[in-house]
Parts: C-alpha cells; sequence; structure tokens
C-alpha cells in the first residue's frame, strides 16, 4: 500500500513524532514513551516501514565536522529544450560530492540543491565550473547558508 493511502491513526502519529524527535531510541524506550506494548509497539514500526511511510534511519552530520564549513542553497533552471532530461539531470545532482539534498521545485527554477563546500573558492568553483557550464543549465542562484534553525521537526 503506498504511504498514501495507509490510514494513519493516532498511535501512529506518535510513534512518528517520537521517532522524528529520536530515532535511536530502542523498541521498549519508544512502547513505553507512546504507551503500547513493546510488542505492538515492534509491529508498528515494522508495518510503517513496510508500507514506506518511514523511509529510512539515518544519522544528521555537521558539515562542518566533515571539513566542509560552508552551506548554500543553489537555485537551478534548464533551458526549455532540456526539460525532457529532468530526471537524468536531478540524478547528476545527487551524485555531486557537494550535495546535500535535491529538491524538484515548481515555479522560476527547476532545481533546489542544499550544497556544502570547504570555502568560498569551493562554492565558486562548484557553481561556475561545474553546474553553469553545463549545457542544459539557463541560470542560477545561490544564497549562502549563515546559519541552521535548531529543533524544527514535520509536524505529525
Amino acid at each position: 500500500m503506498p504511504p498514501a493511502a495507509r490510514v494513519l491513526d493516532d498511535t501512529d502519529h506518535a510513534i512518528l513524532r517520537e521517532l522524528t524527535q529520536d530515532g535511536r531510541l530502542t523498541n521498549s524506550e519508544l512502547a513505553a514513551r507512546v504507551g503500547i506494548a513493546p510488542s505492538t509497539c515492534h509491529a508498528r514500526v515494522r508495518a510503517l516501514v513496510s508500507t514506506g511511510v518511514i523511509t529510512g534511519f539515518h544519522a544528521e552530520i555537521d558539515p562542518a565536522a566533515t571539513g566542509r564549513q560552508l552551506e548554500a542553497l543553489i537555485a537551478i533552471r534548464l533551458h526549455a529544450h532540456a526539460r525532457g532530461g529532468l530526471r537524468a539531470f536531478q540524478r547528476y545532482l545527487s551524485e555531486l560530492p557537494a550535495t546535500r539534498r535535491v529538491y524538484f521545485v515548481s515555479g522560476e527554477r527547476d532545481f533546489l540543491v542544499h550544497v556544502a563546500v570547504a570555502d568560498s573558492a569551493g562554492l565558486r568553483r562548484l557553481v561556475g565550473d561545474t553546474l553553469s557550464v553545463r549545457e542544459e543549465v539557463a541560470a542560477t542562484n545561490t544564497s549562502i547558508i549563515f546559519e541552521h534553525v535548531p529543533g524544527i521537526r514535520t509536524a505529525l
């Protein structure tokens, strides 16, 4: 069943809220926080994963800790003739070493790419020598990220 077709109840929402806050909770801790038996909790989480509601578990890494102190959002507009290759270009963007996230968006731009690089020279190379020179790229607009606002989570 696709995630959009699965009806989530209050217990599912409670599980998702807790996992959004701390994806490392043990099953016993999660069950206690939600107020259900550990066996029920395990079955619920397994069902949320198998139906695609939970798409994965991951660690969030501070890019600065890995030598990538500068983050930016790059808005990219493709030429009209390149629109047939949107998926291929999206794959290309996602495979760039600096890429953290790729968003296919509506409006004036086609993609919004969150990147992390070592410094301003690295960002200039990425935009000027890697992205802007691609024949399908009509324009880019880069915004440097000064700060992330911590603690914002998806409302469930």
